[in-house]
């Protein structure tokens, strides 16, 4: 058991962000986000002209936090997300090529949709922004659906793909 708590309740986490979010518009009116924070962050490697060099700290933030919270809590754990790949016989190098995957899908539909899923999901939303209201319909649709899949699949035990078979 570490300092810290496996997860901060939602009544908890939920009004911090949200004041996070409003504060960061009432103090510099720019929105909270991780891919605007990597873009800024390349920006400012590049120095350019236009980057906004605060959010640096920001993306290093999510790097030192995660860190900071694996050692002061419960600790680390590889597989926690994906019980029910390794359950059904998926190797790590198999989950781990899905996962790069997915990652790579994620990055380009983040830069296709001009933003990530907190950007759009918590401040687009917020500013009652039509396109982030579209985008974050579009992403909790898609989460939904296949967290129905993997569940059923999972139940008949037939989650195995074709090349582990």
């Amino acid at each position: 058991m570490g300092l810290l708590p496996n997860q901060l309740p939602w009544w908890i986490a939920g009004p911090l962000l949200g004041l996070l979010v409003v504060g960061l518009f009432a103090v510099s009116n720019q929105p909270l986000g991780a891919s605007g924070a990597y873009v800024q962050t390349i920006k400012t490697v590049r120095r350019d002209s236009d980057s906004v060099s605060w959010r640096v700290f920001y993306f290093v933030g999510i790097f030192v936090g995660g860190a900071v919270a694996t050692i002061l809590g419960p600790g680390f754990e590889l597989r926690r997300g994906y019980t029910a790949l390794h359950a059904a016989g998926w190797s790590e190098p198999l989950i781990m090529v899905v996962v790069l995957f997915g990652a790579i899908i994620m990055g380009y539909g983040a830069r296709v949709a001009g933003g990530c899923t907190s950007g759009h999901g918590i401040c687009g939303t917020a500013q009652r922004s039509p396109a982030s209201w579209a985008a974050t319909a579009t992403f909790m649709a898609t989460a939904v659906i296949v967290t129905f899949l993997l569940t059923s699949f999972t139940a008949l035990g037939d989650i195995t793909p074709a090349v582990v078979k």
